[in-house]
């Protein structure tokens, strides 16, 4: 499951998707009627001409429609990715080096991997013990952290705090412990921040004065514009050598790392 990208009033420049259970849900009412409008014309011959027949079908085989709700978000999700992927082949700009990313592996690696990702994403946490597992069993990739705090809502800002965080972590040379560290805390706030930076050796004064730095606020920004220029809607996002992964399953990153290397 990934976690969306804010509504337009709070976020314009990103689009918004249902994710999970809810578009489960929503994909299951449109083809209630979808299926049952398709169907009718085929069905009511051996119904007996009846709507209701149709209807009565559906009551006693739902699996029919979770069949086709399945094959509806499969089908949107594969958009989504082609979507992305188009925009990634059309500006190679927009997935070129930052040196202002955590960047891990060898500048000249033959497969660069991109990740990004919301410190509170449950999905994100999710796989980030996997991901790091990637890192060590590939010492020849190259693996970028791109921090796009999407979750904040209202003065709820632990997803920016979080990031803004990390970044100071980084430019101390620390970046991937107290990311660790931020992806196990279940519950991120400015006070656990803290904590978890200062237990991992940061100097507090540094990092606060990198958390309101005009640069750390310039980068998460061009971080948030550059998805949207790549029409990203959920975290995590990966990209192998450019290409969008249509899974967050860190096997499927895997899969995608050994194929690049051919």
């Amino acid at each position: 499951m990934t976690d969306e990208a804010p509504a337009p009033e709070t976020a314009p420049v990103r689009p918004v998707r249902f994710s999970g259970a809810l578009a489960g849900y929503l994909a299951l009412g449109v083809s209630v009627v979808a299926l049952g409008l398709a169907a009718a014309p085929y069905v009511t011959g051996g119904f007996g001409g009846s709507g209701d027949n149709v209807r009565a079908y559906l009551l006693e085989h739902p699996e029919v429609l979770q069949e086709v709700s399945l094959a509806l978000q499969a089908k949107e999700g594969q958009a989504r990715v082609d979507e992305t992927n188009a925009a990634a082949s059309s500006n190679a700009a927009l997935l070129a080096p930052d040196r202002r990313d955590p960047a891990f592996g060898p500048a000249d690696a033959k497969v660069t991997v991109i990740e990004f990702f919301d410190f509170r994403c449950p999905g994100c946490k999710a796989v980030a013990p996997q991901f790091r597992d990637l890192m060590a069993a590939h010492p020849d990739v190259r693996f970028v952290f791109k921090d796009w705090p999407i979750l904040d809502r209202g003065e709820d800002v632990a997803s920016q705090y979080a990031a803004r965080a990390a970044l100071a972590a980084h430019q101390q040379g620390k970046y991937l412990e107290v990311y660790d560290a931020l992806m196990t805390e279940r519950a991120l706030t400015v006070e656990s921040i803290d904590r978890i930076l200062a237990q991992h050796g940061v100097d507090m004064a540094r990092a606060k004065a990198t958390l309101v730095s005009p640069e750390t606020t310039r980068h998460i920004a061009d971080i948030h514009t550059t998805a949207a220029a790549l029409k990203l809607q959920g975290t995590p996002t990966f990209f192998v050598n450019g290409k969008a992964a249509a899974s967050i399953d860190p096997a499927e990153i895997d899969r995608m790392i050994e194929a690049a290397k051919k």
